[in-house]
């Protein structure tokens, strides 16, 4: 009996390998698109001047406004030992899902081509984390939908360069502190089993941008790609969690951002004295 089960197990694929593996691929594949996207319309943009809206948005050192967005919430399994020695658990496999971002933006520029940048806000999403288990003398799938909802408070520095006309391409880089609201939230009876995630995570944070300055305010188009540092697994005496030696949190998140101009572009504004 013990051969025949050895040998049923190695036909069962290692899905978590192939799912990592497609999502470098997916990752390096946009963030190529996005780079080549911006780098097309720069000896444009010089060879043809333009008027240029907002010519002091730079002069004023604070901005705010707001971002809206999509999200890919996603696990990095690191699996441990124990996978190969368990009785049920023969496999893990990560499953990213799509989500929405909103966030207020602030703006502190410091230099003429660096910012600090503070962008509190809401982060919605899921992840699915699928078990091979054997179970009655054969191979079962169960699926653990992982909700999350997070109060995420992410401080970046953002390097900008110059500016051609009313385009400005730009980089930032940093950290968030993000809080599940979700993480605590009762199981129900249905979904058992099912593993819980740690309320507090931290994260670094790396992206690239684009700036478009308009007649009346800044609007901006973001990729950006965030990876957990702690593990985010919360663990207890089950082989759901033996199984797993490390799970970290990633996301990329598209965003569109609206930023003030200065306000004594419009008409009729007064600064008080």
């Amino acid at each position: 009996m013990q051969k025949v089960e050895v040998k049923i197990f190695k036909i069962i694929p290692d899905f978590s390998r192939f799912s990592i593996t497609l999502q470098a691929v997916m990752m390096r594949t946009i963030f190529l698109f996005v780079i080549v996207s911006l780098l097309l319309p720069l000896p444009l943009c010089a060879q043809q001047l333009k008027p240029l809206n907002l010519p002091k948005y730079d002069q004023i050192p604070i901005h705010f406004g707001m971002s809206l967005g999509f999200n890919t919430m996603d696990f990095g399994v690191k699996h441990s030992a124990f996978l190969y020695s368990a009785d049920s658990v023969y496999s893990v496999e990560n499953i990213p899902r799509p989500g929405i971002n909103i966030n207020i933006v602030s703006v502190w520029q410091f230099k003429p081509l660096f910012s600090i940048r503070f962008l509190p806000g809401l982060n919605f999403g899921q992840r699915d984390l699928v078990y091979w288990v054997y179970k009655d003398s054969a191979y079962h799938q169960h699926t653990m939908m992982l909700e999350s909802t997070f109060l995420d408070f992410p401080l970046l520095l953002q390097y900008k360069a110059n500016r051609y006309n009313n385009f400005r391409p730009y980089v930032v880089a940093g950290g968030s502190f993000k809080i599940d609201l979700a993480a605590q939230r009762r199981i129900k009876a249905e979904e058992m089993p099912k593993i819980r995630l740690k309320r507090f995570t931290t994260y670094y944070e790396v992206g690239l941008g684009t700036d478009f300055l308009l007649e009346y305010f800044k609007f901006a188009i973001e990729l950006k790609y965030a990876v957990g540092i702690n593990n985010a697994m919360v663990r207890d005496n089950s082989q759901y969690t033996k199984v797993i030696d490390k799970l970290n949190s990633k996301m990329i998140m598209l965003s569109f951002t609206f930023e003030g101009s200065d306000l004594r572009s419009f008409k009729g504004f007064r600064f008080k004295k």
